[in-house]
């Protein structure tokens, strides 16, 4: 699954997939890898914006029209028993936490860490972009604190999320989630779960045929 951190979209993802998952005779057999996909690459390190002003200018939108849109995805995550608090959030620059999922993968604890930051995010409203508060968050999730400060004071795991998103453009991604099973089916957006248990019995079939 190919996903930011400060996607709403890739959070109701996230709870669809495991919904699915749930779902299967086979959930023991599916192994699960986030990928990084940023939505805004080019953000610069350090500085974030308030969420509300830059959905406006990107889609021409009036200050109310965008508080209006982040209050009806507030309304679609309760539906999904997901509280998200949308009016104070900012937008920056995601690296630190892409890299920090990648340490994640190798340490055995993604799923815990791409929750953790995703409801720190949109529940919490802790800040996802700061050193010490992504140091705090991952620690919470499992992480040890050496390799995270590590991780969050150098480079490493550059290489690993510019390979994610290469393989993304490759593969046609042009947004998130995107959901890869088997390199054989792909499915975009934040499918409700019975859509992504079909693919994944798809592919099931495939396999053990």
């Amino acid at each position: 699954m190919w996903s930011d951190v400060v996607c709403p979209w890739c959070y109701l993802g996230r709870t669809h997939l495991r919904q699915a998952l749930d779902s299967l005779d086979f959930r023991d057999d599916v192994r699960v890898t986030y990928r990084s996909f940023e939505l805004d690459p080019g953000a610069p390190t350090g500085l974030t914006t308030a969420t509300d002003d830059l959905l406006a200018a990107k889609y021409g939108m009036t200050p109310e029209q965008a508080r209006q849109a982040q209050q009806r995805m507030e309304q679609r995550a309760a539906a999904e028993g997901l509280t998200f608090r949308m009016g104070r959030l900012r937008s920056g620059n995601t690296r630190a936490a892409h890299r920090l999922l990648h340490l994640a993968r190798e340490s055995g604890r993604q799923e815990e860490v791409a929750e953790a930051l995703h409801r720190a995010y949109f529940t919490d409203q802790r800040d996802v972009y700061a050193p010490e508060s992504l140091s705090a968050i991952a620690t919470e999730a499992g992480l040890a604190a050496g390799e995270v400060r590590e991780v969050l004071a150098g480079d490493r795991y550059e290489d690993a999320v510019e390979a994610d998103e290469r393989l993304a453009r490759e593969l046609g991604a042009t947004g998130v989630p995107f959901f890869v099973v088997d390199r054989r089916f792909g499915v975009s957006g934040a499918q409700p779960a019975p859509v992504l248990a079909d693919v994944l019995r798809r592919a099931r079939g495939r396999i053990v045929a």
